[in-house]
């Protein structure tokens, strides 16, 4: 007699319950709610004071909820063994706004650095991984010597990206990926991480506030207003709820410059507040 197996429970990548951050009098988050599902793009856009940021520190990690939980791959951020969190936080890469690479050392070493850091790979395997991963953000070998204050902006914006992806992680945040660029330098890049997520799988996570990076990369949209996640999923849909950031954000006259050439043009849908 055939037994079958138990179905494996997946998790969501990330799972938000109930968060609420407070500072002092000020509440930033109140009972706040957020799902991302393996091999996502999720965009998370607001305001200013919206709490996009401090959200985004919170999946990381850096801050503390006041109340409520936060799960990555299926393991509570902050109550669960130290172990355990140096284990999963190498499952994630992190691409910071400015880049953020160490400007004492080389490109090389900015990239080698999680690397060395686990004490389990010899140089030679170390170095071909980072050539890997230069080649693979479209930066060439020669490059490698270089010390940040000698790259362009659009140079340091590869690497870093070259940096969060050494360990082959399962979740990628980036936070203001484009910000910095010109439009050409700003195109290619968002041509390059739809590319890179296209061919490796991984989950995004995105803060952003430009429209043309949102459109081209996301397939769903949080936008978080009134200390909540005001409105969650595809695009199409977020842009038809009826609210005055929504409005101002997406049905300007840049974001809809920006919808008119989405991947899934939205033509003929009623848009709330756009003009006939």
């Amino acid at each position: 007699m055939n037994e079958s197996k138990p179905t494996p429970v997946v998790h969501p990548v990330i799972q938000i319950e109930g968060l609420w951050t407070q500072f002092d009098d000020l509440v930033v988050h109140r009972d706040l709610n957020l799902e991302v599902a393996t091999g996502e793009v999720v965009s998370l856009v607001g305001g200013s004071g919206s709490g996009k940021t401090t959200l985004m520190r919170q999946m990381l990690g850096l801050e503390m909820p006041t109340r409520g939980s936060v799960k990555i791959f299926g393991i509570s951020l902050h109550d669960s063994p130290a172990r355990t969190l140096k284990k999963i936080r190498k499952r994630w890469g992190v691409l910071f706004q400015e880049g953020a690479l160490y400007s004492a050392l080389s490109v090389f070493d900015n990239i080698a650095l999680a690397l060395r850091e686990l004490r389990v790979f010899d140089e030679g395997f170390i170095r071909d991984m980072v050539m890997l991963k230069l080649d693979m953000v479209g930066i060439e070998r020669r490059h490698a010597g270089k010390m940040p204050a000698e790259l362009s902006g659009g140079m340091v914006k590869r690497i870093a990206l070259a940096r969060a992806l050494v360990l082959e992680p399962e979740l990628v945040f980036l936070d203001e990926p484009t910000a910095g660029l010109d439009p050409d330098r700003s195109e290619s890049f968002v041509r390059l991480i739809e590319a890179l997520h296209s061919q490796l799988g991984f989950t995004v996570v995105m803060v952003t506030h430009d429209l043309d990076t949102l459109v081209s990369l996301s397939d769903k949209v949080a936008v978080l207003a009134d200390q909540r996640v005001l409105a969650y999923g595809p695009l199409e849909e977020v842009v038809r709820v009826d609210h005055a950031f929504i409005r101002s954000f997406f049905l300007g006259d840049r974001g809809l410059r920006a919808l008119s050439v989405a991947k899934q043009p939205m033509i003929g849908l009623a848009l709330p507040g756009a003009a006939r």
